[in-house]
């Protein structure tokens, strides 16, 4: 700004407005030499570079061309740092079937360390502090909601250890060499449903929660008792082999209850264990699969010049026969279940909820592949080579979270027109 002033004269103001900015020159695309432009004079190369770039991304943001628009600047991420946020996403959705998988890959690459593991009893040691964290982790259901639920309740136990494990007849009659692996099939669709997943799977999809809590902790408990009694009456005959069923009753209690029992006390007596297991449950959930990868390991391991003898395409054919029993029982437990919530039975109500319906098809027809590690172990071979046993039921607990994460996500597609008629 510049001011006159002249002797009888008004003061005149000259305004001079400053000089653009060098990315409003290039905005305007004025004929400007990055060389030997007077403007630059005194300017070294790199610098006059420097600014030019700037103002090219000062005017391709203004224009909204690629980075954003003009009012708003939206930075985009690299490919790389996308890709590594989903494959992050990816693994720490899918945990455990990713660790299992691992073990089973490690076994093969590392076997000697899973023979070192195996011959110290480490599987044993692992098996006590998996129930121990389980008992950790289990929470208290509402036991009124069990109470109204009583006819699903006893429908469930029926199915767990009652029904589902006939199919194991079925399964028996399949011909595959090695015959090991229709043998672990057979063994286990034995087993009670699993610790965490079906009440997992069941909160997720707003189900009752509580049912599939107390099936969880009820079906495990008398699975010590049914589960020797069905291998001895299933495998003993057909084989030819004596089952050690008061031995394996034994070593299924000291290993699976007594440390469940022992979590199940220490989180109730003090108040703040509860709150801490709370809230660091996904590290106990990382480390329960962790551990659980270490069973595939150590057997895998063992057994691996026999496994090496096997055609992939048999292991693919058990892998396949895997997911037709899983999706056998919850055809037939969906099928089941639905027929009991027609006529008017006093319990019509009951199999009616759909909260109810859910967990029932996903606590009563999963199996729990601990459980399965646990008998296998004890057994000592006499049903045949264990690690030959326990690999097909690897392959159909990974599918049966597969296929169930599934179902859920489909019942959760199913319900949002729901919620969004709920939220208008």
């Amino acid at each position: 700004m510049a001011v006159s002033m002249e002797a009888g004269t008004a003061v005149i103001l000259t305004f001079t407005p400053p000089p653009p900015p060098v990315a409003a020159i290039f905005h305007r695309r004025l004929p400007i030499s990055v060389g030997n432009s007077s403007l630059f004079s005194g300017v070294s190369l790199s610098t006059r570079s420097s600014i030019f770039r700037n103002a090219n991304f000062s005017r391709r943001c203004s224009q909204g061309d690629v980075y954003g628009n003009s009012n708003n600047i939206i930075l985009t991420s690299t490919p790389a740092l996308t890709f590594m946020k989903g494959l992050l996403k990816f693994v720490l959705s899918n945990f455990l079937p990713l660790a299992l998988v691992g073990g089973v890959a490690l076994g093969f690459y590392s076997p000697a360390l899973g023979c070192l593991a195996h011959k110290y009893s480490f599987s044993k040691f692992i098996t006590c502090w998996l129930f121990f964290l389980s008992g950790l982790k289990s929470q208290d259901g509402d036991l009124k909601e069990v109470v109204e639920a009583w006819p699903a309740f006893l429908y469930g136990l029926a199915s767990i250890l009652l029904i589902c494990p006939i199919f194991s007849k079925l399964i028996l009659k399949v011909q595959m060499l090695p015959q090991e692996f229709i043998t672990g099939l057979a063994i286990f669709s034995c087993m009670p449903t699993t610790l965490n997943g079906g009440v997992a799977l069941t909160q997720l999809v707003r189900g009752n929660s509580a049912l599939a809590l107390a099936l969880t902790v009820v079906s495990v408990l008398l699975g010590i008792l049914t589960v020797p009694l069905w291998i001895t009456k299933l495998f003993a005959d057909g084989f030819g082999v004596t089952i050690p069923t008061w031995k394996l009753f034994q070593s299924l209690l000291l290993t699976l209850i007594v440390p469940l029992i022992l979590g199940k006390v220490l989180r109730n007596s003090f108040p703040g264990m509860a709150r801490y297991v709370e809230q660091n449950d996904r590290i106990f959930s990382f480390t329960t699969s962790i551990l659980l990868a270490f069973f595939p390991w150590m057997q895998v391991g063992k057994s691996r010049q026999l496994l090496l003898m096997v055609k992939p395409a048999i292991f693919v054919c058990a892998i396949v026969i895997g997911i037709l029993i899983h999706l056998s029982f919850i055809v037939f437990n969906a099928t089941l279940v639905r027929s009991l919530s027609v006529g008017s039975t006093s319990w019509k109500p009951v199999f009616e909820k759909q909260a109810n319906r859910r967990a029932l098809m996903l606590v009563c027809s999963q199996r729990s592949l601990l459980i399965a590690t646990a008998v296998v172990e004890q057994l000592g071979g006499v049903l045949g080579e264990t690690g030959l046993l326990l690999l097909p039921c690897v392959a159909a607990d990974v599918n049966q979270i597969i296929i169930d994460s599934l179902l859920v996500d489909f019942w959760l597609r199913k319900d949002e027109p729901c919620d969004i008629g709920k939220n208008t």
